[in-house]
């Protein structure tokens, strides 16, 4: 236990702070799990999740070598969305990594107001040569964040705007050639399931398309931008801040993985409604056979339906409730700085508004690649559908061999 104590002391001097002896234990434990094993906790899980990456991709990678696609689409919706859209998402790309200094900017006015203008006697400030009183800096300090919020919120438009003109483009090129696929093929035997394809499953794959390279680095670049804004201001807030992330990086992506297997339970479950559907409507008679297989099958997905909404609302609930209990740190660690001088009250007051917009990159992120899985499973789906649907039934291969 002391040698935990050493470390920990020696980790607040390279941090520039040094624990006082008469530091409560109640301190320390806290101290412990913010400066000694949420860190290492945190490097695990992502020494874990990169090991887990690579062998996932290789296991892909070898498969997909060795065999290709069903249909002839693009092995993977990566490769689709940049084969038609690798212009469209550079300049994603490049107007989200121009925003991130303008976010820093909004961060770090807020304190400089509180520290500099507000904060502190009478006092006069020469900027850019003009002599400026306490009230006239204030009102300047209130200008260049008035300024930069608005330049924020016009990039951010721009990039949703954009965003959505990409995904729509890549949904109607999808479209067609799902159905171009689909006509070149026989198309007798799946005739009705192409219906819900078209219109319905193809319609996240447009919408991630708009988010496949842009979200990862704009939402990501925020992410980092708001934890490196919150370690300038002190290095215990910054890693008081990321204290319950391996909890959030090491269930989330279990209960998705639970998502998965319900989505394509799910979607397997469509099309058989679909074909059940389809045959009924060629049907001149009725009865009551197929009848009670459209309700099983009703049935079927309404079970499927509300397994996805547990577990997605759970997963929700969770990381609402860490997000939530994180500012407990930053009240604790941070007061406890404060009162001891070692921080100011300015600093304090801008970490705490910054971590309302540092979950919200975080969320964002669990939520594309949660659609990422999605998406991919509903390429694959399609990407088999189209196989099956264009090999040449056996009618028409009897017939081109008489």
């Amino acid at each position: 236990m002391q040698a935990l104590t050493d470390v920990l002391n020696w980790i607040s001097t390279q941090l520039g702070h040094e624990i006082p002896g008469d530091t409560s234990s109640a301190f320390y434990a806290l101290f412990h799990v913010i400066l000694l094993w949420a860190p290492l906790a945190l490097f695990l899980v992502l020494l874990l999740g990169g090991v887990r990456a690579v062998l996932r991709f290789a296991r892909r990678f070898l498969k997909k070598a060795n065999a290709l696609t069903q249909s002839g689409l693009p092995t993977s919706v990566f490769q689709l969305i940049f084969r038609h859209t690798r212009r469209d998402q550079l300049y994603l790309v490049i107007l989200g990594l121009i925003s991130l200094p303008v976010l820093y900017m909004t961060l770090e006015l807020p304190k400089r107001i509180i520290n500099r203008a507000i904060d502190g006697p009478e006092h006069t400030t020469i900027i850019f040569g003009i002599k400026l009183s306490q009230t006239e800096h204030l009102f300047f300090l209130c200008g260049l964040y008035l300024f930069a919020i608005i330049i924020s919120g016009l990039m951010k438009f721009s990039l949703n705007v954009y965003k959505g003109k990409v995904g729509e483009r890549l949904l109607r090129r999808l479209r067609l050639e799902i159905y171009y696929r689909w006509r070149s093929g026989s198309g007798t035997e799946q005739r009705s399931e192409v219906i819900p394809i078209v219109t319905q499953e193809v319609e996240p794959i447009g919408g991630f398309a708009a988010e496949a390279f842009a979200l990862p680095v704009f939402q990501g670049g925020t992410f980092l931008t708001i934890l490196t804004f919150m370690f300038l201001q002190d290095p215990y807030l910054g890693a008081a801040a990321i204290t319950l992330l391996p909890l959030q990086l090491a269930l989330i992506p279990r209960l998705q993985r639970k998502v998965n297997v319900l989505a394509r339970s799910r979607m397997i479950e469509v099309r058989n409604l679909s074909g059940q559907l389809g045959y009924q409507s060629g049907s001149s008679e009725l009865t009551s056979g197929p009848s009670k297989a459209v309700g099983t099958s009703l049935k079927e997905m309404e079970r499927i339906r509300l397994s996805i909404h547990r577990a997605k609302f759970f997963a929700k609930s969770l990381n609402n409730f860490l997000s939530a209990l994180t500012p407990f740190f930053f009240y604790a660690i941070g007061g406890y700085l404060v009162i001891n001088g070692k921080l100011t009250l300015g600093a304090l007051v801008a970490v705490i508004a910054a971590y309302k917009d540092f979950s919200a990159p975080l969320s964002e992120l669990f939520r594309y690649y949660q659609t990422r899985e999605d998406v991919r499973i509903r390429y694959e789906g399609i990407d088999e559908f189209l196989g099956i649907s264009s090999r040449p039934n056996t009618a028409q291969t009897k017939a081109a061999a008489g």
